[in-house]
């Protein structure tokens, strides 16, 4: 857990495990997020890894019951931080779970490509889970890296 002194802003969100959440997750970040004057990309990026993470609490995490998913969500600079959590199964083995295309539902026709997701939009992805415990994925953006390069560049 980071400094309070140091963060800038912060947010808590707890909503039911229900697919029809996974939406409003998305938008309450993205707004969120929209102090850091964020591009589109930039929040399409986010609200896809936030979509990805709420989903896998949902499917994998309470395998479809129903309980409460949690962000958690605060700004240090330009930086955005999530940490999306539950109190579910929890992963016995996160590194396996990582792997693309791995996926404990192919009943379901899931990609297996979640936490790829995750990592290829985020600057950085930790995931801590415990079986019978819970999962959390905490992932942070930068908002603007490389829009002072491009601007001094123009001038």
């Amino acid at each position: 857990m980071q400094n309070t002194c140091e963060i800038g802003n912060e947010m808590e969100l707890s909503f039911d495990s229900r697919s029809s959440n996974e939406a409003f997750a998305r938008v309450t970040i993205a707004s969120f997020m929209t102090q850091l004057n964020p591009t589109l990309e930039e929040v399409s990026d986010v609200k896809t890894a936030v979509s990805e993470a709420v989903t896998n609490a949902i499917i994998h995490g309470y395998e479809n019951t129903l309980h409460k998913v949690k962000i958690h969500a605060w700004i240090q600079g330009k930086t955005l931080w999530l940490e999306v959590a539950d109190e579910g199964v929890g992963i016995s083995d996160v590194k396996k779970a990582m792997e693309p295309l791995f996926t404990t539902r192919p009943e379901l026709e899931r990609s297996g490509m979640g936490f790829s997701f995750m990592e290829a939009f985020m600057d950085e992805i930790e995931v801590i889970s415990e079986v019978g415990k819970g999962t959390t994925v905490r992932m942070k953006k930068t908002i603007g890296k490389g829009r002072e390069l491009w601007t001094t560049q123009s001038l």
